[in-house]
């Protein structure tokens, strides 16, 4: 068969691919994009025959030929973070049915950065977003509002009217972790956290609450570090408590691994846990089920938040309404041996 190709480029076109297969082009560009309304039998006979002619999509042209790409961009603050990597696994399950393309952008907890971001993936028309959390410059902001593209927020809960988002309170995760150290009979609470974004001081005021409730100094011992969350940076910060108060007997942890090198290096230094200090993480990764002793975590719904924002999000691209404009997706206080 001889191949023409695009006029401009000479590479081989989404046409061609058709024309050898045997179907349009509608349905050789769903083949491709893998949309599951197609029969397997006819994406076998289109994959062969783009692979035989060496074709490449070009989301550009798509992209003007529709106004719209078949992209969605997920906007995270982290990739060495579980928690979103559990949640990026999930919102691919979604959207892989529907042939959707997930662009991925981390900012690594900077507003500016993800302010670029937001600018330069709106160039490619994107179909839709998934944003994390609120707390974004004016400017992502404007062109966002813009822009006219559907947007979900995902691990909070509000925002301005309008604003779908899928989470949980991180402010009553924190207020329950307090309460759970309050009802264990601890006195002397303390609150470590690190990588100090909106989401942790949310946990933090809730813990407040609870600690002024019940009539404590909601503040006094507190360790609140800039860098990012680590094992290593939760046993320097287990110590630099102890020396500041060596009689506190309760530590709700911002995130499950500075709680578990706590526990490291409460091992290494011969406390008790929990008979001499009490100790509580958050996120329930993994790893916190088999520390010795198991940790007692707040289990978040990583995946589930990811799957939910996903689905809202293609209900707005289905021109389906949204149930609710939040969806609170709870939380669970798992006690192990460590309270």
């Amino acid at each position: 068969m001889s191949r023409t190709g695009s006029r401009t480029t000479g590479r081989p076109t989404l046409a061609e691919v058709a024309r050898l297969s045997g179907v349009s082009p509608i349905t050789a560009s769903r083949a491709l994009r893998g949309v599951s309304t197609v029969a397997p039998a006819l994406v076998e006979k289109v994959i062969a025959a783009a692979a035989s002619l060496g074709y490449v999509a070009n989301p550009a042209a798509r992209a003007l030929a529709s106004a719209r790409s078949q992209s969605v961009v997920v906007l995270i603050p982290s990739l060495s973070n579980q928690l979103f990597i559990d949640t990026l696994e999930a919102i691919h399950e979604v959207m892989r049915p529907r042939g959707l393309e997930v662009l991925i952008g981390n900012y690594h907890y900077d507003i500016d950065e993800e302010e670029n971001l937001i600018r330069n993936y709106l160039a490619y028309q994107p179909c839709g977003m998934l944003l994390t959390g609120f707390d974004r410059s004016d400017a992502s902001r404007q062109m966002l509002a813009a822009s006219g593209v559907p947007c979900v927020h995902m691990m909070e809960l509000g925002g301005a009217p309008g604003a779908l988002s899928v989470g949980f309170s991180q402010q009553q995760a924190g207020r329950a972790a307090a309460r759970h150290l309050i009802e264990r009979g601890r006195r002397r609470l303390a609150f470590i956290a690190a990588q100090l974004d909106p989401r942790v001081m949310q946990r933090a005021e809730g813990f407040r609450q609870a600690l002024a409730e019940a009539g404590m100094q909601a503040t006094e011992l507190e360790i609140l570090a800039p860098q990012p969350s680590s094992i290593a940076l939760g046993s320097e910060l287990f110590s630099q408590l102890l020396a500041q108060a060596p009689d506190v007997d309760g530590i709700f942890f911002c995130n499950d691994d500075l709680a578990q090198g706590a526990v490291l290096q409460a091992l290494r230094q011969g406390i008790e846990v929990p008979r001499q200090v009490a100790m509580v993480g958050f996120n329930d990764l993994p790893a916190s089920a088999h520390m010795v002793p198991r940790l007692t975590s707040i289990r978040t719904p990583r995946a589930a938040v990811g799957r939910s924002a996903a689905q809202a999000l293609l209900a707005l691209l289905d021109g389906r309404r949204v149930a609710a404009e939040q969806q609170d997706l709870g939380f669970e206080l798992m006690v192990r041996e460590s309270s």
